[in-house]
């Protein structure tokens, strides 16, 4: 029979706790050190003004903290307090003493297991001179009957290996006193299941799992519900889709994203200092500010939240200097938020197919990450380091020839807006057309690719790249068999070998970015999308020497259904740039099936119209629809050849 025991000195509970962190700890420790290596930018790639080198410093200090004041995460913090509960329960396992010990005679009396008789009977009379208890005298640490216990085991021992009968008991039982009873032991300490501790340890479970358990899954189930698949919250969601028109402006736009802050973002505490900042906003905006104040909150109440992300929103714009640190951090947090938001917002446009807000939409993003005031004209120097929003040169436009200007007036600020103008990025169209696999024309509803071939061109290169046109007839040929292999592909941006991240000139965006465009298909003329815009990055740089110094992407859609010729535009809209927006037009001419060669033809009709005897051609038949007709076998026409043969001769005969 089993006697079951719980564990006094807790050596077992130990050893479950142990396995339990070891088995959650560790796959979360190799993905947490996975995701940090792989999450370690290189911050030396992109603008070297002194601006942007300063802020990528200051993200790196973020990152990775100070030997004084060292970055810890929660999770990062669970982690290290795991692993030192593991640490401590297993040196607490290893020094406890063991209750259940396999019976050894041979380590009672300390002898190796291969000893000979004679030498176990010398080392037991050894032993009895010493620890006869008539010859130890008891003290403080150790009793008569500990005297007397050490000198019966050493007894028992000895019968083991000399005594048969015990010895047999011994090597059956694993005990010289023969079948000893099953001991089971219970990794849970004696006091849980102890009477006077009952209310306890069942209003500690009641806590856990009446309690805790039901609030954590709640909260995990209900703000999922309360979140869309953009990460933004579902009242949010519905405020974008009720602000938007399809001729939404830049204004419209802003105030849609002021109204989002509302569920987006939790105060906490006093705002000290946002009243100087909106009174400085309203000396440099006036009746302007108030405007954008009463589209926020139709009901004249732009107050708490509100008002809050408004005030803060607008002092990026405006370039104010917050002194309070919490107030900085606040707005580092909503800008950061921004992006997300702003994506939603496209999303809900794009969706719609509108053209007008979605190119508001993208060009937001921009004036958020140069800290411009939106929907102002605003010159490109505007964005360099030393120039502020009211940088309006008309001279300005072209930045080779306002970097030339400011050199021979021997301006200051020359050298750092040199510098951001070598980081800045100008997208090069290399080529743009539409694309049908495996066919020469367009024909009506055909599954059509829009292939874009992009590089990037600094402002101050001189030097022209080469074109498409300019390659040889080999190099054409093999740009043709990549472009095929690529439109085959199920990806939308083709690969490219050696691509490492460069941030872009961003010196007040509170982060690091990268720059991005928007790949947009529209008809103007109808003030729609043709399909939904994709995001590229990852540009190369133009390489003069290099064969295939561009990257292509693709947009699928389906041609219209009626024939004739579309004229269309391409936007390409920058993310992070203010006024670097490329904007080309289009035609895509959808030429009848009848334009097609009988060959291209006869392929297109095999690949229409099913088979008879198919039961896709049985289907299309019951419908009216057209199938190919089968051929006969040939043995039967040489069957019904043979049979009309044959009656024709017995006719012969008859006659």
């Amino acid at each position: 029979m089993a006697n079951y025991h719980y564990d006094e000195a807790g050596n077992m509970a130990a050893y479950f706790v142990i396995s339990v962190l070891v088995i959650i700890l560790l796959p979360v420790t190799l993905s947490s050190l996975a995701s940090v290596s792989s999450k370690r930018p290189e911050l030396d790639n992109g603008c070297q003004c002194t601006p942007c080198i300063q802020r990528r410093a200051d993200v790196r200090k973020h990152q990775r903290g100070s030997l004084l004041r060292p970055k810890f995460t929660p999770k990062a913090l669970l982690i290290t307090v795991g692993w030192a509960a593991v640490a401590f329960l297993s040196f607490k396992a290893a020094h406890a003493e063991i209750e259940n010990k396999v019976y050894n005679p041979f380590e009672i009396l300390e002898i190796g297991t291969g000893a000979t008789e004679k030498e176990i009977k010398s080392r037991f009379k050894e032993l009895s001179r010493i620890f006869h208890p008539d010859k130890v005298k008891a003290t403080i640490n150790e009793t008569v009957e500990d005297i007397a216990n050490r000198f019966v085991d050493i007894t028992k021992a000895y019968k083991s290996l000399t005594d048969e009968t015990i010895r047999r008991n011994w090597e059956l039982f694993g005990h010289p006193d023969g079948r000893q009873e099953v001991s089971m032991g219970i990794a849970l300490p004696k006091w849980v299941i102890e009477g006077k501790n009952n209310i306890w340890v069942l209003g500690v479970y009641g806590i856990l799992f009446g309690g805790a358990l039901p609030m954590f899954v709640g909260r995990w189930w209900f703000g999922n519900r309360q979140k869309t698949k953009d990460g933004i919250n579902a009242k949010t969601a519905a405020a974008f889709f009720k602000a938007l028109t399809d001729n939404s402006g830049m204004k419209e736009v802003i105030s849609a994203l002021g109204q989002a802050y509302h569920w987006e973002t939790t105060w906490a505490g006093t705002a000290v200092g946002l009243e100087e900042l909106e009174k400085q906003i309203d000396e440099k905006m006036g009746d302007q500010w108030r405007e954008v104040k009463d589209l926020v909150a139709p009901d004249g109440k732009c107050e708490g939240t509100k008002q809050r992300a408004l005030v803060l929103l607008y002092a990026h714009f405006l370039r104010l200097k917050i002194n309070d640190e919490a107030l900085k951090q606040e707005q580092a947090k909503l800008l950061l938020q921004s992006p997300m938001l702003l994506n939603a917002l496209l999303g809900i446009s794009a969706a719609r197919s509108w053209l007008t807000p979605t190119l508001m939409v993208m060009r937001l993003h921009a004036y958020v990450t140069q800290a411009l005031l939106p929907g102002k004209t605003v010159a490109p120097q505007a964005q360099l380091p030393g120039f502020d929003g009211d940088a309006d040169e008309p001279e300005g436009k072209d930045l080779a020839s306002f970097i030339s200007r400011l050199e021979d007036n021997g301006d200051i600020r020359k050298t750092e807006a040199r510098k951001a103008v070598e980081g800045w990025s100008r997208l090069d169209v290399v080529d743009m057309s539409f694309k049908v696999i495996g066919e020469r024309l367009v024909t009506p509803s055909a599954i059509v690719f829009l292939l874009v071939k992009l590089r990037l061109r600094q402002p101050l290169q001189t030097e022209s790249p080469s074109s498409v046109s300019e390659k040889s007839a080999k190099g054409i040929r093999e740009d043709r068999e990549k472009d095929d292999k690529f439109l085959n592909s199920r990806k939308d941006a083709e690969d490219i070998e050696g691509a490492t991240p460069v941030w872009a000139h961003a010196p007040h965006w509170p982060g690091l970015r990268k720059p991005g465009w928007w790949l947009v298909l529209a008809d103007d003329k109808s003030n729609r999308i043709v399909v939904p815009p994709m995001k590229i990055s990852d540009v190369p740089a133009s390489s003069p020497g290099k064969e295939r110094d561009y990257r292509s992407y693709k947009l699928q859609f389906q041609a219209p259904p009626n024939v004739g010729l579309f004229t269309w535009k391409v936007y390409l809209v920058s993310d992070t740039l203010v006024g670097k927006e490329l904007c080309r037009d289009i035609s895509l001419k959808i030429d009848d099936i009848s334009a097609l060669n009988a060959e291209e033809q006869t392929a297109e009709d095999e690949i229409s119209d099913p088979e008879e005897d198919s039961l896709a051609g049985q289907m299309a038949a019951m419908r009216g629809g057209t199938v190919k007709r089968t051929a006969a076998p040939e043995d039967s026409e040489d069957e019904s050849s043979t049979d009309e043969e044959q009656h024709g001769d017995d006719s012969s005969d008859s006659d």
